[in-house]
């Protein structure tokens, strides 16, 4: 599964070796249910581990940790890295074409500006 992505889009999301897992992997020394992501608005996103499991992140091994973009989660002879999606960006034509209605409405005014201050 090297290389390959997973889109988290439930909250909690279990991953290990047993069934019930969102993410399941058949990797040496993962258990049925290594570990859990987890999501609180103000807090963002938390690993937690099951009891004595064995989890490090970015080399340094947890129960419980906030997760920032970016880090490395190695358990059993899994590893994984967790990172945010990038952000979709709206559609800026009708900002755009507001602006250029703008710069024209304001150029055809100086236009008629100056032409009524040549007569």
């Amino acid at each position: 599964m090297a290389g390959s992505t997973q889109a988290v889009r439930r909250f909690p999301f279990r991953i290990g070796r047993a069934a019930g897992c969102e993410l399941r992997l058949e990797e040496s020394g993962v258990w049925d249910q290594h570990w859990t992501l987890n999501f609180q608005k103000q807090d963002g996103y938390y690993l937690e581990t099951a009891p004595d499991a064995i989890v490090t992140v970015n080399d340094q091994p947890q129960t419980s940790v906030r997760l920032a973009n970016g880090d490395m989660i190695v358990f059993g002879s899994a590893k994984l890295q967790f990172w945010l999606a990038a952000p979709q960006q709206r559609g800026l034509f009708l900002r755009e074409a507001f602006i250029w209605l703008l710069l024209a409405g304001v150029t055809a005014g100086q236009i008629a500006l100056i032409l009524w201050l040549i007569q």
